[in-house]
């Protein structure tokens, strides 16, 4: 995964493509130009045998022209950045700032891989792709492009990586989250999207040391007994679903706008659907509530997934049982401080 940062400031997780997938693609690309161009070598060859030998070596100059430099790019500005190649290994050549390829730009890497796999057979843009931390090559960077992975793996669309446990929604409906930082709520998020993938040991370090770092930050204090992960799901849930809810009145806002400037009437701004049935005290306009608690994804198997028991990956601890309070972390009552609106 790496980060993207678009025009409007946004940061967005990407993944970049990987060098083996696009020496793949590219070894497609260059099998397809290599059939092309005998193709229309052989067709310039007849030509040459009833017309002038200059007129033969001209229309070989224009076939070698059209298929090596033109093909990448007008296939990657017409496809928004996918050759045949790219499409076949689910890759897409997309502007640093994340928005569609340019002819410009696809220009620029075509002329730039006649010089580096044509030329040069790949050794230009493999050392290029090793030594960059985005797996660049020399096209990439003078064209400002990357190569990201468009078709995403199925792991990966089982749904939110967050959701909220059902003994939590209480709680991370009266959280305080305004310090809540992005890089810190990144972090957790990454921690529970390679939650599966660590070691036991290394899950269980890690996990307690975000979730000390986000319960110093938050309020009130969590249940105790209350595993790292599922907190984190918890935090995570709530700050995306009241995300969601914030947007959803702008989008409200905007479309009563709309309706007010076309009709000449204030048009009332309806309720957001699905709402709960006590909205948070202070944190919300009259009349308006947030969603309810997002339901959970479906695991690799179909069924929900959530964040089993310890039986489930080797932790000794359980849900129920007592656990010793972090450390670095002053314990408060629930009761000590009133909930507050994000």
């Amino acid at each position: 995964m790496a980060e993207l940062v678009t025009g409007e400031a946004v940061a967005l997780d990407i993944r970049v493509a990987r060098l083996a997938s696009r020496a793949i693609a590219l070894l497609l690309d260059l099998l397809f130009q290599a059939s092309i161009l005998n193709v229309v070598l052989y067709l310039t060859g007849m030509t040459a045998l009833v017309a002038d030998e200059a007129w033969g070596a001209g229309l070989s100059v224009v076939a070698l022209a059209a298929v090596i430099i033109g093909y990448p790019a007008a296939l990657e500005t017409l496809t928004r950045g996918r050759t045949l190649g790219k499409m076949a290994l689910g890759l897409r050549v997309v502007s640093d700032d994340g928005g569609p390829v340019r002819f410009r730009q696809a220009l620029v890497r075509a002329l730039a891989g006649f010089v580096e796999f044509w030329l040069l057979f790949g050794s230009p843009a493999l050392i290029a792709s090793l030594l960059n931390l985005r797996g660049k090559r020399i096209g990439d960077i003078f064209a400002g492009t990357i190569v990201i992975q468009d078709r995403v793996p199925a792991s990966a669309l089982f749904g939110p990586v967050a959701v909220m446990p059902q003994q939590l929604a209480g709680w991370g409906q009266s959280l305080e989250l305004s310090r809540v930082s992005d890089g810190l709520a990144l972090t957790a998020r990454q921690y529970l999207t390679r939650f599966w993938e660590l070691m036991p040991e290394v899950r269980d370090a890690m996990g307690q040391r975000i979730a000390e770092q986000v319960v110093a930050v938050v309020s009130p204090p969590p249940p105790r007994g209350v595993r790292p992960e599922i907190l984190l799901s918890a935090v995570l849930a709530e700050r995306r679903r009241r995300e969601e809810w914030r947007l959803h009145q702008r989008l409200v806002r905007r479309t009563a706008l709309l309706q007010r400037s076309f009709t000449g009437t204030q048009a009332q701004v309806p309720v957001a659907a699905g709402s709960p049935a006590q909205p948070r005290p202070g944190s919300m306009p009259s009349g308006a509530m947030p969603p309810g608690p997002m339901p959970p994804s479906p695991g690799p198997s179909g069924a929900p997934q959530q964040y089993g028991g310890p039986q489930q990956y080797g932790a000794p601890q359980q849900y129920g049982a007592p656990q010793p309070p972090m450390q670095g972390v002053q314990q408060r009552s629930p009761g000590g401080v009133p909930p507050r609106s994000h």
